[in-house]
């Protein structure tokens, strides 16, 4: 038998050498140009899982881009069995001039590596390998204490549009005790923590139309409805001065938080002057009333993420635009639903449409659900063990992911409890130029992934779910 820890640190090169080779495949989902490579990270995952010990490994292909499962039973047939859920693709290098070095040549720096993909997802899942090893390692046995599951998606950076029908197709084979997400961060290096919770989405573009061509404005200007402004009026409509959003009934749902929760949330230490450099920004901002921490894992939100009409090239011209355009987000928390909120937000548009104009809203798809997971149950408390084992601490704070996810259509599908072990970092630049990973989170997480099982065999299949 062999500790934990020393494992890890003997066997740190392995998992070096497997990142820089999976990194170098730009597996992004978005951009069709690149769906080959999407389809080259599923296999050269599927061989790692084989090289790894998995005896069943497959593709399983979508109507879009394939997703890889693995399976190893553990030697008892009443173990718990553990799914674990992450993804393969990651997101475009856009802007490509931002990036100090090749996004897919990865680079080490000290403890930083940086590629796209590094921590956002394949570190993450990487260090679960290594840390099954380490499982493996210390209890000289041939097979996992629990019988590990991993369905591996190549489709989560384009909004998982495939998943649902996957889960739903091959429900049996993965049935299963208890669902780990890897998919998350903490809070610091030396704050562990583990997410709780993770927002839903609705995203749409609002179109308006006014003239059917771009007129003259010394000719028509003043006389037309012009799009441009009446879009920028609904976009400043949709917050008070306090950062309250503005469309009726988009609070109905909101779960508050209770006073145990609110107090869990001021437990949590935060700077506010290394939470601006990290965002780049000058000011905090948002819903008047809760602290940031509130406001980014338990307040829904409506963001613009563009805004558009009329003529953008250099110099003037005057004209009044035939069309404008809004791109809008909406972040949910617990208890909302995403298909209301959707209705909510059409009957407000409709209410901010002038005479002469007319309007559509493009939803992408039918919008992500919000998922919690409570922190009384079974499942956590092992979770919690683990990571304090790999952390040397008994301290573990539950904190909420502001980021969505295909969680809740896990936690439905599959019905089993969800705990969330990730070690990404705020500043890891994830959908950003310049994305990094801090390698010593993930030699901790691969030491926790190995405690884990361990924690979670003890519990046994009924005590899992309890």
């Amino acid at each position: 038998m062999t500790d934990v820890r020393a494992f890890v640190t003997e066997h740190r090169a392995d998992l070096l050498h497997d990142l820089d080779s999976w990194l170098r495949i730009p597996g992004i989902s978005a951009q069709s140009a690149h769906h080959a490579d999407v389809q080259r990270s599923a296999e050269w995952l599927a061989e790692a899982f084989r090289r790894t010990g998995f005896p069943t490994v497959e593709i399983w292909p979508t109507e879009g881009l394939p997703a890889v499962f693995a399976e190893w039973p553990a030697a008892d047939d009443d173990a718990p069995v553990a799914l674990v859920y992450g993804h393969h693709d990651v997101q475009p290098v856009d802007p490509i001039e931002l990036w100090r070095t090749d996004p897919f040549d990865p680079t080490i720096d000290g403890d930083v590596l940086r590629a796209r993909g590094a921590s956002d997802d394949k570190g993450q899942l990487l260090f679960h390998l290594l840390g099954l090893r380490a499982h493996l390692a210390e209890t000289g046995e041939t097979s996992p204490a629990v019988t590990l599951k991993f369905l591996i998606e190549g489709e989560e950076e384009s909004g998982s549009p495939n998943f649902e029908k996957l889960l739903s197709d091959r429900r049996a084979r993965l049935d299963c005790d208890v669902v780990v997400i890897t998919d998350t961060g903490m809070l610091a290096e030396d704050v562990p923590s583990a997410v709780t919770g993770m927002r839903g989405l609705v995203v749409g573009t609002v179109a308006f139309h006014g003239p059917d061509l771009d007129l003259h404005s010394g000719v028509f200007g003043g006389a037309v409805p012009n799009p441009a402004t009446a879009i920028a009026r609904l976009v400043a409509a949709l917050h008070d001065e306090d950062g309250v959003v503005q469309v009726p009934d988009f609070y109905d749902d909101v779960r508050t938080l209770t006073e145990t929760e609110q107090k869990l949330f001021a437990m949590v230490p935060f700077d506010e002057d290394a939470f601006l450099a990290t965002s780049k920004s000058r000011a905090l901002a948002g819903e008047g009333g809760y602290s940031t921490l509130e406001r980014l894992g338990a307040r829904p939100t409506a963001e613009v993420n563009g805004l558009g009409g009329g003529y953008q090239g250099d110099g003037g011209k005057t004209i009044v635009p035939s069309d404008a355009f809004a791109k809008l987000s909406f972040r949910l928390v617990a208890d909302q639903n995403p298909s209301k909120i959707r209705a909510a937000v059409e009957r407000f548009v409709g209410t901010h449409v002038p005479p002469g104009i007319t309007h559509t809203i493009d939803w992408e798809g039918d919008g992500v659900a919000p998922c919690i997971v409570g922190i009384d149950t079974a499942a956590y408390g092992a979770l919690s063990r683990a990571i304090g084992s790999a952390f040397d601490t008994e301290i573990v704070l539950p904190t909420r992911e502001g980021g969505s996810g295909p969680e809740a259509a896990i936690q439905s599908a599959l019905g089993a409890p969800l705990i969330f072990l990730g070690v990404g970092l705020p500043d890891d630049q994830i959908h950003a130029p310049n994305e990094k990973v801090t390698l010593s989170m993930l030699y901790k997480g691969a030491e926790a992934t190995a405690h884990l099982w361990r924690e979670i065999a003890a519990l046994g299949r009924d005590g899992v779910r309890a």
